[in-house]
């Protein structure tokens, strides 16, 4: 379990939920943009409900893990994949078939001045 701290609350979730959550804010935070989530939280009586969370380019997300006297740990997975899915999208990292295709050394090519 997870303990985010966010715009001056505490909400208690599962630890995968809250890693997503994190990663796909700082995601729309590189594209300067924002999204809601709906994610499943653990109030203080020990029974779950629903939490509904802005989250951009101002989010302050803070997690801590929690002990697992919580009750048993939330889990999404649906919510989870969505989020990496979500994040994926947004990454404007791309792998690159052929890295030499990009990168030359043309070192030879250069006149360097002679120092004496």
């Amino acid at each position: 379990m997870e303990r985010i701290h966010y715009a001056g609350g505490v909400l208690l979730t599962g630890t995968a939920i809250a890693d997503a959550i994190v990663d796909y804010a700082a995601a729309l935070a590189t594209r300067q943009s924002a999204a809601s989530v709906d994610i499943p939280v653990r109030l203080d009586d020990g029974s779950t409900a629903r939490a509904h969370l802005l989250i951009g380019p101002a989010s302050q997300l803070v997690t801590e893990p929690v002990s697992n006297d919580h009750g048993a740990e939330l889990e999404d997975e649906e919510l989870v994949g969505r989020l990496r899915s979500a994040t994926g999208a947004l990454s404007d990292i791309r792998p690159i078939a052929d890295p030499s295709a990009v990168v030359a050394d043309h070192t030879d090519d250069l006149e360097w001045p002679r120092f004496r």
